[in-house]
């Protein structure tokens, strides 16, 4: 019922919507001024843009610089499976740089949300990126995705990638990504990844926990099942689908720092009642971006509540798939490395971390640990201290992992 309404809603606001674009546009080309139809035009674009979508964007990366040159850079699907498709950013050039598997949340947001992260490996690096589907958008005879299915889908793409590849996980899927890693090196499996990044994941949520955290704690996960899930309604093509819809945890995200948010769309407006067009495109795009929102499967969602967030199976050596305990001491050969923000207030510091005491393998010499000042969550993966500060140590230990074996 819940979903129904949302979708009956948002058909009933999109003419509307529709309509306030088209004037929008309309007021722009005629009445370039500071004219009150001017004002209306800001309003309508405002009113136009504020909304949700559960399309994937495009990435838009078409070139990067690398080695010094501007290479063309492709999208290839290197594998595709019902619930995420394994994405090759193939980049123009003969150089042979390390491969990297980009690990991106499932977590009410599409993997473009890591576009600038995709852009700043691909510049000494080949790229792979677990872009995942929208699980409203696939039927029910796909079956359900839970978190075993999550960390074996990890396993099939780096298998599908093949031996000598990397891996960084961003976020959610670092406990996937470190059993996907222990699984395999337990294996001897060929594909295992030489190295392994997490950045601001929640290895072990009993540290520091954050508000976040508390949420998932303060009730019991019968609550999440009876209020948070929701069947697809039609005419989606996974229709009658239970799912964790994306429009919730949106919902859930602005709730967090509300004033912010509005306080953005206060300045997208002023900004094109000014005509200072740049910096509306920058809030503009944002948003697009921020309010795109991906379903979760619900066997995938309240499993990861009740294991990473409840119960901590991996940090109490808990943690299963199918039937078959993680044991992160079985990694030997994988570097590890362990990236927090100062500021994160969705993964704390000393969370991610925690995963260096879990790999008592893995030799003093192939561990690192990189805490970032004054960034919060997203600025651990994305802008100026990503690109100018993490990303240099996160290129140089990948290229030494890769120059050890």
């Amino acid at each position: 019922m819940l979903y129904r309404a949302y979708q009956t809603h948002t058909d009933l606001l999109s003419p509307s919507r529709l309509a306030a674009q088209y004037l929008g546009n309309s007021v722009w080309k005629s009445r370039p001024d500071r004219s009150a139809a001017r004002r209306i035009a800001a309003a309508m674009d405002v009113y136009a843009h504020l909304r949700l979508t559960h399309t994937r964007p495009d990435y838009g990366i078409k070139s990067v610089l690398s080695e010094g040159q501007e290479a063309a850079v492709t999208e290839e699907l290197a594998l595709v499976a019902p619930f995420g498709t394994l994405l090759h950013f193939r980049k123009d050039t003969k150089a042979v740089q390390p491969k990297v598997l980009l690990a991106a949340p499932l977590s009410g947001h599409f993997a473009t949300l890591l576009r600038e992260t995709v852009r700043t490996l691909l510049r000494d690096h080949d790229v792979y990126l677990t872009d995942w589907h929208n699980a409203r958008d696939v039927p029910l005879w796909n079956g359900g995705f839970g978190l075993d299915d999550y960390t074996l889908q990890i396993v099939s793409f780096l298998e599908a990638i093949g031996p000598g590849a990397h891996m960084v996980a961003v976020c959610q899927p670092c406990v996937a990504a470190l059993a996907a890693t222990a699984l395999m090196a337990e294996d001897d499996h060929p594909a295992a990844p030489l190295s392994l990044t997490l950045m601001a994941g929640p290895v072990d949520c009993r540290i520091n926990p954050t508000m976040v955290n508390k949420l998932a704690t303060d009730r019991p996960i019968g609550w999440f099942e009876r209020n948070l899930i929701s069947r697809v309604p039609w005419p989606h093509a996974g229709m009658m689908r239970r799912v964790y819809p994306g429009f919730l945890q949106l919902s859930a995200f602005m709730s967090m720092n509300p004033d912010r948010h509005k306080e953005q769309f206060k300045k997208l407006y002023h900004h094109l009642v000014e005509g200072e067009l740049e910096q509306a495109a920058t809030i503009r795009d944002f948003y697009d971006e921020y309010l795109a929102v991906n379903d979760l499967p619900a066997e995938f969602y309240l499993e990861t509540v009740e294991r990473v967030f409840q119960t901590y199976d991996l940090p109490r050596g808990e943690l299963t798939v199918g039937d078959r305990r993680v044991d992160p001491a079985a990694i030997r050969r994988t570097a590890l490395m362990t990236v927090e923000g100062e500021r994160d207030d969705i993964c704390a510091v000393g969370q991610t971390v925690a995963a260096q005491d879990l790999c008592t393998s893995i030799r003093p010499y192939l561990k690192t640990h990189h805490l970032q000042a004054g960034v919060g969550h997203y600025g651990v993966f994305s802008g100026s201290k990503w690109n100018t500060q993490i990303y240099p140590r996160v290129r140089e230990m990948i290229h030494t992992a890769q120059e050890l074996h």
